[in-house]
C-alpha cells in the first residue's frame, strides 16, 4: 500500500511503499522554552524545514535516514527556535558528508539512522550545544517519561509549527509494542515504542527522544492514517544498539580532523624556521 511520509512538506512528499508513516510534527503539545533545547537541529531542503535532528558534538547532527530519500543536498539550522525568525542569531550550516546506516535501504524503517557531518565545527554557545547519547547498550525502562520536540505539524494534515514544539511521552513495553506493529514492522532489538497524549507528526521525523539529559530514540515512523495514533504507538530508532557504528563514523573522522590538524601545525612550525 503506497503511504505518503509526514516527515516531508506536503509539497514535498514523495510516496512510499511502507506500511508505516515516517513522523515529522507536535500534536497536543507546547511550545517550548525558547532554546531551552539548544541541541535540536532543523534539517532543511532549500531553506524549508522537513525533519528535525540533533546535535551530537561541535560536528555531527543525528537524524533518521529516511530524511534524506530523494534529496541530496541538506543544510541544517542550528540555535532556532522560530524558523520564521531572521534575528534570532540562528546558524545555517551546510553537510559535507552523509553517513546513512550501511544496513539502510528504504524498503522499511529498519536501520533508520543517519549522521551528518558538518562543513565546519558549530561555534558552541547558550542556544547551540550538543546531547549525549548513551554510553551502552540497553533499553529503557518502561513506563519512564521522556520528552521529544520538533517543528512538525500540529495536528493530522494541519499546518506546520514555526515555532518548536514539546510534548512528554511515556515509553511503552517492547513486547506490547510487537504486538501492535507485528515482526515485520517493529524490531524490539533496533526500535522502541512511546504513547501519550501528545506525540509527533509530519515534520518531527529524525528528532530526538530525550530520557533525562540523553537522547535515546530518533523519531521514526508512526501511524499511516492518524498523528499520535492511540492504536499503533510511534517507533523510535533505539541509538544505544547502533553505538559501535556511531563510534566507527565520528572516531574515523575525527582521527582525520586530528591528523589535519598536526599536519598544519608541523607546516607552520617548519615554514618559521
Amino acid at each position: 500500500m503506497t503511504i505518503i511520509s509526514l516527515l516531508l512538506l506536503a509539497s514535498l512528499l514523495p510516496h512510499l511503499t511502507f506500511t508505516a508513516r515516517a513522523n515529522v510534527g507536535i500534536v497536543n503539545g507546547k511550545e517550548a522554552k525558547p532554546h531551552s533545547r539548544p541541541y535540536m537541529v532543523s534539517v532543511q531542503v532549500k531553506e524549508q524545514h522537513i525533519c528535525g535532528g540533533f546535535l551530537i558534538s561541535d560536528r555531527f547532527v543525528m537524524t533518521a535516514a529516511h530524511c534524506r530519500e530523494n534529496y541530496p543536498v541538506l543544510t541544517v539550522v542550528l540555535g532556532a527556535h522560530n524558523l520564521r525568525n531572521k534575528n534570532e542569531n540562528s546558524v545555517r550550516i551546510k553537510v559535507e558528508s552523509y553517513h546513512p546506516h550501511p544496513q539502510y535501504t528504504g524498503k522499511s524503517f529498519h536501520n533508520d539512522i543517519l549522521l551528518l557531518r558538518l562543513e565546519k565545527n558549530a561555534q558552541l554557545n547558550n542556544n547551540i550545544k550538543p546531547i549525549s547519547i548513551p554510553a551502552k547498550e540497553g533499553d529503557i525502562e518502561a513506563d519512564s517519561v521522556c520528552s521529544i520536540a520538533g517543528w512538525g505539524r500540529l495536528e493530522t494534515n494541519g499546518k506546520q509549527s514555526n515555532h518548536l514544539m514539546e510534548t512528554n511521552v511515556t515509553v511503552m513495553n517492547n513486547k506490547e509494542c510487537e504486538s501492535k506493529w507485528g515482526k515485520k514492522e517493529f524490531s524490539a532489538s533496533l526500535m522502541m515504542c512511546v504513547y501519550g497524549e501528545g506525540g509527533s507528526c509530519d515534520g518531527d521525523s529524525g528528532g530526538p527522544l530525550v530520557c533525562g539529559d540523553t537522547a535515546v530514540g530518533i523519531t521514526s515512523f508512526g501511524d499511516p492514517e492518524i498523528c499520535n495514533s492511540p492504536e499503533r504507538p510511534e517507533v523510535y530508532t533505539k541509538i544505544s544498539a547502533y553505538l559501535p557504528w556511531i563510534k566507527s563514523i565520528i572516531g574515523k573522522n575525527s582521527s582525520a580532523i586530528l591528523a589535519d590538524e598536526m599536519k598544519f601545525f608541523f607546516e607552520m612550525s617548519f615554514s618559521k624556521r
